[in-house]
């Protein structure tokens, strides 16, 4: 039988994690999924800043001006008409992480990122598939999406809740520093090379999904697009797979579900 000293100890700590899942519970915009994040956004982007330099550092930027300034112009009409949602919404305090920055790098590999705080990176890879503005918001609006939503903050802590017992984030960087890296790395999808993206889950990705194409309605651009994008993304897995499709899984499924998700998408294009 358990003792009444380990008893009162289990029920303690049952009352101490119940407290701090109550209290770290919030609600993803647009969707309304209650989600768990534990930890400052703020402490996020700071460690973000560090893998979004290195990655900079290390790769060539895009001196092709004109695609450039598509991917800035896209990015900055996404997330001006993001935070006019979240000022709208009640949910200004989101609006206060992000410091929005927009690169084009020199790469064949199919493939776009946005950390959290927003600094995002296309690769010119990518490019050929997405065609035009709309493609590109496409791509735009789902990655920018991730961020909104904070997924990568919602995977890191249930990473510490189930590893590290659900410890501060300052006092794991000073107890377990390569741990809590580690954890950072694959909760905001950065593989052994900084900006390989790692999977998230099916549940996330249809959620960024349907943020994503309202975003870009929001932003003027035809939702439809979406399910033009995912298609010729599909086709190309047919042959070779880009690295894209393997962290952001293409089927008919998927594809279906952005048609489901397109009557709702639309009444914000046919608003602006």
């Amino acid at each position: 039988m358990l003792s009444k000293i380990f008893k009162s100890q289990l029920i303690f700590l049952f009352v101490i994690v119940t407290a701090l899942l109550f209290e770290s519970c919030s609600t993803v915009p647009l969707t309304g999924r209650s989600q768990l994040n534990l930890l400052p956004e703020a402490d996020m982007v700071k460690m973000s800043l560090t893998s979004y330099g290195q990655f900079l550092n290390e790769n060539e930027v895009s001196k092709n001006q004109y695609q450039s300034a598509m991917v800035k112009r896209v990015g900055t009409k996404v997330a001006e008409a993001v935070e006019k949602y979240l000022k709208d919404n009640g949910y200004e305090s989101y609006i206060e992480t992000f410091d929005w920055e927009f690169n084009l790098v020199e790469s064949d590999v199919p493939n776009a990122w946005c950390m959290p705080g927003g600094k995002v990176v296309f690769y010119t890879g990518i490019l050929p598939f997405t065609k035009n503005e709309a493609g590109l918001a496409v791509v735009m609006g789902h990655e920018i999406a991730h961020a909104v939503a904070r997924h990568g903050n919602e995977r890191m802590s249930h990473g510490m809740l189930t590893q590290m017992g659900g410890i501060a984030l300052g006092e794991a960087m000073k107890e377990k520093p390569e741990e809590t890296q580690a954890l950072f790395a694959t909760a905001y999808g950065l593989g052994t090379q900084v900006g390989v993206m790692l999977p998230y889950s099916r549940k996330h990705e249809y959620e960024a999904d349907k943020m994503g194409v309202i975003f870009m309605a929001m932003a003027g651009y035809n939702p439809r697009e979406a399910v033009e994008f995912w298609k010729r993304m599909a086709e190309q897995a047919g042959q070779k797979p880009p690295e894209f499709l393997s962290t952001h899984p293409v089927d008919t499924k998927r594809i279906a579900a952005l048609e489901e998700m397109m009557p709702e998408a639309l009444k914000y294009y046919k608003n602006k």
